[in-house]
């Protein structure tokens, strides 16, 4: 197996460097590398699960048994694996051992140069049992023939009874197969609609259907007294800038931004290109310009931050607040009600599905666990793999548990406890009975309350059936929504042309915006002073990324 691994890495042409920089972001957690924890002994006494992930293995494709025997399973994992080394990654394996029967190996790679680290990796021979890759190292790696196909061990599994979120795994299939698993949904942004408003100027989210449909409700909102004061003060949009620094870059306004997407891409024949000097981008900066200059767009989007957004929406007095606001899916969706809630606004929110003129809302891309082919032609071993890793992640309990919030008793209890977090103005003071799931302190900061492990409670493809959750009925039926109705966004660009040139065409273009949309400058002219300023850099990186 060493020597098929080497032999396609090489023929992908180190694979490592075509992929630097695509790593996915981390979230609460310690991006500290981490050596391989030791194994703890499994007991001698095995349970029917421990027995049915270890030996019993069902060939996924005949549905006959195999018996293969699975020992171990080596897992590399980066930093979005909340419990590192120093946040109870020793109680996680122990926990994991007991339950499912085997060792397990865990070696947690540093987070900020994770996709280098697995080139080395791989290249070195040094090949786990189960992998973790962003999307583009999916991508990628899935066409070398390194990971397993598992499309009929997933169609088959156990855990399909417990699916609630098919969306995200099948959109996620490579020519029809998968090669790996999603344990939950990227996330993106939603729009969210004040029913109140829509009702007070007469109109309803099944009228909002297009582009004209939509920018007439704005206009609604921002001309016909939605919040009933008599003052003309209310907007119909609003947004954390016209053009987010992030990766999907549009989700904040995806309806002013439908058809463009003004970063690097590649086109359908995998072509780089600039996507922001395109006729695609003057047309929705011609729709911004538009909106601005008819007070339909709040004038504070330019440097507006999310937290001031956020206020200005459910904020008591709704003179200055807008009624459509694109911002995330999920658990924000309580947020948005209780905040207004809290705030003695009418909370009652409908989501405006994607426009005619949107492909749908923009997912971010989704990082998948993947099993490492031994190219034997034989799937025991692999199906074993899943069996032990994949239907136990997914059991609906113990180790479900495990991965979505960590080990019991170091990460969460059911034990009546007390304690506090912050001091001063910022106290926190947590008690809870005997009996009463809870999340206890972060054991890697134990001023903060610990949140998740590696699945997101709110957005995990597969549901708990022992109560322990922490997503409401709300943030389920949101995600829902959002996975219905959303897209993978575009492949994230990099190379070291972006690198050390990313920030001046980020200004470039903020620059260009700002004329258009705020001084009312001719979309032409400012288009072309950005590719005379650019041309250079944006020539390098293209070389650079058509070359990789």
């Amino acid at each position: 197996m060493k020597k098929r691994i080497i032999a396609v890495l090489m023929s992908v042409s180190v694979v490592s460097g075509l992929l630097t920089g695509c790593t996915s972001t981390a979230t609460d957690s310690s991006e500290q590398a981490s050596s391989a924890s030791e194994n703890s002994k499994v007991s001698e006494e095995k349970s029917t699960t421990e027995e049915s992930a270890a030996e019993a293995t069902k060939d996924s494709a005949s549905g006959e048994e195999s018996n293969y025997q699975l020992d171990s399973i080596k897992l590399v994992v980066d930093g979005t694996f909340n419990a590192s080394v120093d946040a109870g990654q020793d109680a996680f394996i122990q926990q994991w051992e007991e339950a499912v029967g085997i060792d397990l190996e865990i070696n947690q790679l540093d987070h900020s140069s994770y996709t280098d680290g697995v080139g080395r990796l791989f290249a070195s021979g040094d090949y786990p049992d189960v992998i973790l890759l962003n999307a583009s190292m999916y991508n990628e790696y899935a066409r070398t023939g390194l990971l397993w196909d598992m499309t009929d061990a997933y169609d088959n599994a156990d855990f399909q009874e417990r699916m609630v979120l098919p969306q995200v795994n099948e959109n996620l299939r490579i020519d029809g197969r998968q090669y790996g698993l999603a344990t939950g949904l990227g996330g993106g942004c939603i729009t969210y609609v004040k029913k109140a408003w829509l009702d007070a100027v007469g109109m309803s989210a099944e009228d909002i259907t297009d582009w004209d449909s939509y920018y007439a409700m704005l206009t609604a909102f921002a001309k016909n007294d939605p919040d009933g004061n008599g003052a003309d003060d209310t907007y119909g949009v609003a947004a954390p800038g016209f053009l987010s620094p992030d990766a999907p870059y549009i989700n904040y306004l995806p309806q002013f931004w439908s058809g463009a997407y003004p970063a690097f891409r590649q086109d359908d024949e995998g072509v780089w290109y600039d996507g922001f000097n395109t006729q695609e981008t003057k047309d929705s900066l011609i729709k911004l310009q538009t909106a601005y200059a008819d007070g339909v767009i709040d004038p504070e989007t330019l440097t507006m931050q999310t937290k001031s957004l956020r206020e200005k929406w459910w904020s008591e007095d709704q003179s200055g607040s807008f009624g459509a606001f694109t911002y995330w899916s999920g658990y924000w969706n309580d947020n948005l009600v209780e905040n207004m809630t809290n705030n003695g606004i009418d909370a009652e929110l409908v989501r405006l599905e994607p426009l005619e003129e949107m492909d749908g809302y923009l997912n971010r891309e989704s990082p998948m666990y993947c099993i490492i082919d031994d190219g034997d032609g034989d799937d025991s071993r692999e199906q074993a793999i899943f069996d032990a890793f994949f239907e136990t992640m997914f059991d609906g309990d113990t180790v479900q548990m495990l991965w979505v919030y960590g080990a019991e008793g170091v990460h969460w209890s059911t034990e009546a406890e007390e304690f506090t977090t912050g001091e001063g103005d910022s106290l926190k003071e947590y008690s809870y009975a005997d009996g009463e799931f809870h999340l206890k302190l972060n054991p890697g900061d134990t001023t903060t309350l610990w949140k998740k492990n590696a699945i997101d409670p709110s957005s995990m493809i597969c549901s708990l059936t022992n109560g322990y959750e922490t997503a409401s009925d709300l943030t389920k039926e949101c995600n829902t929504f959002f996975s219905e109705n959303c897209v993978d966004s575009p492949r994230t660009a990099s190379c070291d042309g972006i690198t050390n040139n990313g920030g001046t065409i980020t200004d470039l273009k903020n620059e260009v915006i700002a004329e258009v949309v705020v001084n009312g400058g001719d979309v032409d002219e400012w288009m072309d002073y950005y590719v005379t300023q650019s041309k250079s850099m944006v020539d390098e990186i293209l070389a650079e990324l058509n070359a990789q």
